[in-house]
């Protein structure tokens, strides 16, 4: 992503969200600046809001996808189970939202516009999610977010690498401390680790790096398109590519899933997919991707909490502590970032 989104201008991100300025195609800026009127300070709240709720409605993901796998669901039949309840949804807020664009007399976006939404959606969704949901496979709920979590780093290392983005120190300090807290609850949890640990970990890694990418190639993309749309077009995409891999590896009758099942699955589709992927894009429209990635490790907390109350895991001191680490390196980026 070698230029910022439309309608922003390098001398401040947020406000051009708010006056469609056009922006300049040199080095776009990754962090949010200070509000220089209520406008652009509204838009930053929002920013920050959406982020944080989408990191915790997206933390519920590994408890379903962990209570489904105790059901006796496969990994493609939970992966087609849970697009085909959403892409229902997405197909008809995408419908709504084309309707809004012609109301508007904005039109269409260009049919490459069209196809970098499809090609961003599978990279960031399909294969990150694919490769998410076999890691769970192998792995505890809380492994899998803490490394899972470790895509705001990539996000820094691929934006200063490959497109050039500057880096605030406070963005460093920020992730020493959030990443000094979860080591210290990654470290109490190894000695549980079983052999499939390993290869578990490098799908999650390997997740998180894909997810990462999408993260920087998606807020251009969705500058042009609005959230909404592409939202809609990116997870219709994602659906589409779910479903078509499940039948062509596996048959129809593993769909049939226990009532129970069906519960964890719609909770999924709807409180884990839908309600998140809307929040975090909404989330890019307004602040980095490097900020939201980073109000995004409130995940691994959220998801230790849910996972001791729902699954009925262990919280430790040690859990508490990383928790309080990663929750202050967060909140000190993100208070920084508004004064």
């Amino acid at each position: 992503m070698t230029t910022t989104p439309s309608g922003h201008k390098q001398a401040d991100p947020e406000e051009a969200a708010v006056t469609g300025a056009a922006a300049p195609a040199d080095i776009p800026p990754v962090f949010p600046k200070t509000a220089e009127s209520p406008g652009v300070s509204r838009n930053l709240v929002l920013g920050y809001a959406f982020a944080i709720l989408g990191a915790v409605t997206f933390s519920s993901k590994a408890i379903f996808i962990k209570l489904a796998y105790a059901e006796g669901v496969g990994v493609e039949a939970l992966l087609a189970l849970r697009m085909i309840l959403a892409l229902p949804v997405y197909i008809v807020i995408g419908l709504l939202s084309l309707r809004d664009r012609r109301r508007r007399g904005e039109g269409l976006p260009d049919t490459g516009l069209f196809v970098r939404a499809v090609l961003i959606g599978a990279l960031g969704y399909w294969v990150a999610m694919y490769l998410d949901f076999l890691g769970l496979s192998l792995i505890s709920a809380q492994f899998n977010v803490l490394i899972l979590m470790t895509y705001p780093l990539f996000v820094v290392l691929f934006g200063a690498i490959i497109f050039r983005f500057p880096v605030q120190p406070r963005a460093l300090l920020a992730f020493g401390i959030s990443y000094v807290g979860l080591g210290v609850i990654f470290s109490g949890k190894l000695g549980s680790a079983g052999q499939d640990v390993i290869l578990g970990g490098g799908f999650v890694l390997a997740a998180a790096i894909a997810f990462a990418l999408y993260m920087l190639f998606a807020r251009e993309v969705i500058g042009r398109m609005g959230p909404r749309l592409f939202t809609c077009v990116s997870m219709t995409a994602v659906a589409v590519l779910a479903i078509g891999e499940f039948l062509l590896i596996e048959p129809v009758s593993a769909l049939v899933i226990t009532p129970a099942a069906w519960g964890y699955v719609i909770l999924l589709a709807a409180v884990a997919t839908i309600l998140p992927t809307f929040l975090m894009n909404a989330a890019l429209q307004h602040i980095s991707a490097q900020a939201n990635s980073t109000i995004g490790m409130v995940s691994p907390v959220a998801t230790i909490l849910m996972a001791t109350v729902v699954l009925g895991e262990m919280l430790t001191a040690r859990d508490m502590v990383g928790a309080v680490l990663v929750i202050g390196g967060v909140g000190w980026f993100t208070l920084g970032g508004r004064r």
